[in-house]
């Protein structure tokens, strides 16, 4: 137990430590990087700011709208008989899009229903094993001008379906319903 606390608490000042010896070693200006690398990453954050305010414009929208609770409803039928809680469909929808959104509901979902019931379990094993796909390939893909998105879109989609269906199965053998 104190081998953790110990490793807590000094890690990454020790991280940290070895970069700054190993610049000096190397004779690179280590301060003068540091502020280089501090102006390069203000710049990038305003560059991010556009996209970042459309994605969550979008998925106001997509909420305020009716059509999230319009596919929950018609969605229903379907997997209800395969023993999947409706209430954690809108958290698989939302999570490749907002990780702000999907934390929002994640909040509610375990407030409601409580961190130990099934519903809670799921949709914080839902949280932590997908991406916010939309949201990478919208700000950092656009940032950087990356305009062929197409296969990254594929791949990161399917990576997060195939972890929200892996995170059900898991959570149901792991802890029953």
């Amino acid at each position: 137990m104190y081998v953790i606390q110990f490793l807590s608490l000094w890690l990454i000042p020790m991280v940290i430590a070895c970069i700054l010896l190993h610049g000096t070693y190397k004779r690179v200006p280590t301060y003068e990087a540091f502020v280089e690398g501090g102006k390069e990453g203000i710049q990038i954050a305003f560059s991010l700011i556009p996209y970042l305010v459309g994605m969550l414009v979008a998925v106001s929208v997509f909420r305020s709208s009716g059509a999230l609770d319009f596919f929950i409803s018609y969605m229903k039928p379907f997997i209800v008989p395969l023993g999947l809680p409706p209430e954690v469909v809108p958290l698989a929808i939302i999570r490749p899009i907002s990780g702000t959104a999907s934390l929002g509901m994640v909040t509610d979902l375990i407030a409601t229903y409580g961190p130990d019931s099934f519903i809670g379990r799921l949709a914080s094993t839902i949280q932590g094993s997908t991406e916010t796909t939309l949201y990478v390939l919208t700000v950092y893909f656009g940032a950087v001008g990356i305009r062929k998105m197409g296969d990254a879109l594929k791949v990161g989609l399917l990576a997060d379906l195939v972890s929200f269906i892996v995170s059900f199965f898991i959570v149901l053998w792991m802890f029953g319903k």
